[in-house]
């Protein structure tokens, strides 16, 4: 039997609910079936830097089945047929990389719509739609299911903010710290003054314009503070970054104790 196609994710989000969510980027279903029972409210499965193609971006869909989470994916770029190809799989959002203008954020909502609103080319038989079992629930449903995020990543990005939020259909928008401070001249230190005052006109732009804001937050008490500043989707960890610092933490503390072993 065929499950109705809704986004819970997307309709927290318009109601104005705090989500949590983290990475997947290691392309591996182990993680993606342990993180999706923990409870997130969805996953992203990284595209862009993460060594995953549409096989196992699918074998990860299979192992969230039974729960609740939304899974997302990071696009490796703002490419109409590879955004169709991850469509297909059966995610439920899109968020893409390094969009600069008014242009290339169009472009990123005409790929994740069907006709007239769009360019995805229409099919009953992938994973999407059930492979052909009941097309029509996701088919007439997907245009307003789907999850349209962009990542604002370079100063081109900032300047150009206004016009982007514009965009008909775009939903909300991601901040990404480290690409922003590096594209500003200010190689991995989103802390930099210049770069803080950016994220800080962001923060405000979009959420006057009513979207959504997103971004990666690297503690809980940075998660909270960012919660309070309006933040709805925030990414709190990452299966390997999170598990290579654990394991890192866990052996420091054995040789802290036992340095002669």
């Amino acid at each position: 039997m065929t499950q109705p196609f809704e986004n819970r994710v997307k309709r927290m989000l318009k109601e104005g609910q705090k989500t949590a969510g983290a990475w997947l980027q290691i392309a591996s279903p182990f993680t993606a079936e342990i993180m999706s029972r923990a409870g997130f409210d969805w996953l992203i499965i990284d595209m862009e830097h993460g060594p995953g193609d549409i096989l196992s971006l699918i074998s990860q869909l299979q192992a969230m089945n039974g729960t609740d989470v939304v899974p997302l994916v990071r696009a490796p770029w703002n490419d109409f047929v590879a955004i169709k190809r991850i469509l297909d799989a059966g995610v439920y959002g899109i968020l893409f990389p390094y969009v600069n203008t008014k242009e290339e954020a169009e472009a990123a909502v005409r790929a994740c719509k069907y006709p007239p609103e769009g360019v995805r080319g229409v099919a009953g038989s992938p994973r999407a739609a059930g492979y052909g079992q009941n097309p029509r629930e996701y088919l007439t449903r997907a245009n307003d299911e789907i999850l349209i995020i962009t990542a604002v990543e370079t100063p081109e990005a900032v300047a150009n903010l206004d016009e982007i939020l514009a965009v008909d259909g775009l939903d909300g928008i991601f901040i990404g710290p480290m690409d922003l401070a590096t594209s500003m001249g200010h190689p991995f230190d989103p802390g930099h003054p210049e770069v803080r005052e950016a994220i800080a006109l962001i923060e405000t732009k979009v959420l006057a314009a009513g979207k959504f804001l997103g971004t990666i937050a690297g503690s809980w008490e940075q998660a909270q503070v960012r919660y309070e500043k309006g933040y709805q989707l925030l990414m709190l960890m990452a299966d390997g970054a999170s598990l290579g610092k654990l394991a890192g933490s866990i052996v420091a503390n054995f040789r802290e104790m036992y340095p002669d072993q």
